[in-house]
């Protein structure tokens, strides 16, 4: 009863929100009176609150333009987790253009969907990324390629620094930073999550969203960290594998720090008492 009411108000809280904010993007996109990314950020923290998702950050975004942020991969939920604490846009698979609300959600946010089965349009939409990363727009690539299970990380794929590579290549850049992030989800309803109960989060293969989405809403009280490391810079002549493999180590060990480590889960604030009379 109590997990179909929290249900409930998510949604209301959810929808409403949605309703306000998106008429206001499609303003912002349209006139510029504003940053597009304030509206997202709003939107984005009003879909975690009706999670009931708390974010804690260590470190930051780095200032460095253009900058490519190599995360790994846990849940859709990532999206607005990394949306509501930072200026970002996004990279992400292409079939997702097409999901019923979420595609015309996505397209608000102004992302970028690559195609990897299509070898013939994967040039272009890595000079896309470029472009925009030279434009001073930092892309949030999920570098695994993939979700994980939120417990261990998937190797990062190289092919996908391709846009850095051009960035560089067509001479628009002298360099890229490229900045890891790990993304880890640590506690539920203040306890650590463990090994099996993180799956709670994760989003894998060809799970439908609406039943995880449901799930999550009627969990609530989750906490997730994300950890800023040092960017790496990307020049010309250095080679992609290389700067690949060192940023995935970085992530790798920001991961396995939070998974090792999560931070303490807030304590409840104590109620507030009048002056006595």
């Amino acid at each position: 009863m109590i997990a179909k009411l929290r249900i409930g108000l998510a949604l209301a809280l959810a929808a409403s929100g949605t309703l306000v904010l998106v008429p206001l993007q499609l303003i912002s996109m349209k006139t510029g009176l504003w940053r597009e990314t304030v509206v997202l950020k709003v939107w984005h923290r009003v879909i975690l609150r009706a999670l009931g998702m708390r974010v804690h950050v260590t470190g930051k975004l780095a200032p460095q333009r253009p900058l490519l942020i190599a995360a790994n991969h846990v849940s859709w939920t990532d999206i607005p987790v990394l949306g509501a604490i930072a200026d970002v846009r996004f990279i992400a698979k292409a079939d997702m253009q097409g999901w019923p609300l979420v595609g015309f959600l996505s397209s608000l946010q102004r992302t970028v969907y690559i195609d990897r089965e299509r070898r013939r349009k994967s040039g272009d939409q890595a000079g896309e990324i470029a472009g925009r990363l030279v434009n001073g727009e930092a892309m949030v690539l999920f570098a695994e390629g993939t979700t994980g299970d939120g417990n261990l990380m998937l190797p990062f794929k190289s092919t996908l620094f391709g846009a850095a590579t051009m960035a560089i290549a067509d001479g628009a850049a002298r360099e890229v930073a490229i900045q890891p992030v790990a993304i880890v989800y640590t506690r539920l309803h203040g306890m650590p999550l463990g090994r099996r109960f993180r799956a709670l989060a994760s989003w894998i293969g060809d799970q439908d969203l609406a039943p995880h989405a449901k799930t999550l809403l009627g969990t609530g009280a989750m906490d997730v960290e994300v950890r800023f490391g040092e960017p790496v810079v990307f020049a010309a002549g250095d080679n992609r594998k290389q700067a690949a493999r060192l940023v995935e180590e970085r992530v790798r060990e920001m991961f396995a720090a939070a998974l090792r480590e999560p931070l303490p889960a807030p304590r409840p604030k104590p109620p507030q008492t009048g002056p006595k009379a």
